[in-house]
């Protein structure tokens, strides 16, 4: 495995823009533009999809599993199920104590939409933790797609966490995969977020996220480490977002780098970042799959 790429794609299924949205613009009409885009370039992925959004819209997790891709889960709501990293406002965790019961509800809710169990996880935001991983392991799960690279820094390639801290290697069969950030660049921010490279591939195109990728390439291989990319993307992102929804008893704005060029263009760039990944002779597979060789 040390000499070629692996490229796992998730996409994680809840409401427009990042669950600033209540709607599902994105899940309705996104998905669809991508399961045509992976089907036609023969690449696998992992449709991570929240318990509500899976509820709300069981054909598209139905459709997900017709077409052959992997469901999995990504919490009840698009909560704060572990450590939050950095401040949302009006998002707080969930107690330790409340994490494996909605767990099991989110896999309840996925698996009824979906007719199939979810094996792999991903937290929102990436804020995942030790109760998480430890929740999972004893619900049987084999992947979790939720270390930030960005925040820890310290695995960059995917291993079996330890009961007692989900950062460090252990002895669960769970497996955790680190999501891509570039590791080789200087981060100019608090959290080492710019090191994270969602949006890029539609903020400033897919052959900037290629660079990137050649570069965390080159550092893993340095090390003698295998280049194991997983990456973070909605369907919500293949769909023009608006730039500002009245909720209630008032509007969202969300930062505008958070919409910016979902649509025509954002499915565009996906496309030539496959093809990218694909001229570096990479291999895609899903989080079960990538799992199966770690076992």
């Amino acid at each position: 495995m040390a000499n070629q790429t692996t490229v796992v794609l998730g996409f994680d299924c809840e409401t427009d823009a990042g669950s600033f949205y209540t709607t599902y613009e994105g899940l309705k009409h996104g998905t669809p533009l991508l399961l045509r885009m992976l089907e036609d370039k023969g690449v696998g992925a992992t449709f991570f999809f929240t318990g509500a959004a899976a509820r709300e819209h069981p054909e598209v997790a139905r459709e997900v599993v017709r077409v052959g891709f992997e469901v999995g889960n990504h919490a009840l709501y698009h909560e704060t199920v572990g450590e939050p990293l950095f401040p949302v406002p009006g998002v707080q965790p969930l107690l330790p104590e409340e994490v494996p019961h909605r767990l099991e509800v989110a896999h309840q809710w996925v698996a009824e939409a979906a007719g199939r169990e979810p094996v792999s996880f991903r937290s929102p935001r990436l804020f995942g933790g030790t109760v998480v991983t430890n929740a999972l392991e004893a619900m049987g799960y084999l992947a979790d797609a939720s270390y930030p690279m960005y925040f820890y820094r310290e695995r960059l390639v995917p291993y079996h966490p330890s009961a007692e801290d989900w950062t460090q290697e252990g002895d669960l069969r769970l497996l955790e995969i680190p999501n891509f950030a570039d590791m080789a660049m200087e981060s100019q921010d608090e959290y080492g977020r710019d090191r994270d490279q969602w949006p890029l591939f539609r903020t400033e195109g897919a052959d900037a996220l290629l660079a990137h990728i050649d570069s965390f390439i080159g550092y893993v291989e340095q090390r003698g480490l295998p280049a194991v990319l997983c990456f973070y993307f909605h369907p919500w992102e293949f769909v023009e977002q608006p730039e500002k929804m009245h909720i209630g008893e008032g509007f969202v704005v969300p930062d505008p780098f958070i919409i910016k060029n979902c649509g025509p263009y954002a499915l565009e760039q996906m496309g030539l970042l496959i093809d990218g990944l694909a001229a570096r002779s990479a291999r895609f597979l899903s989080c079960e799959e990538l799992s199966a060789e770690y076992a």
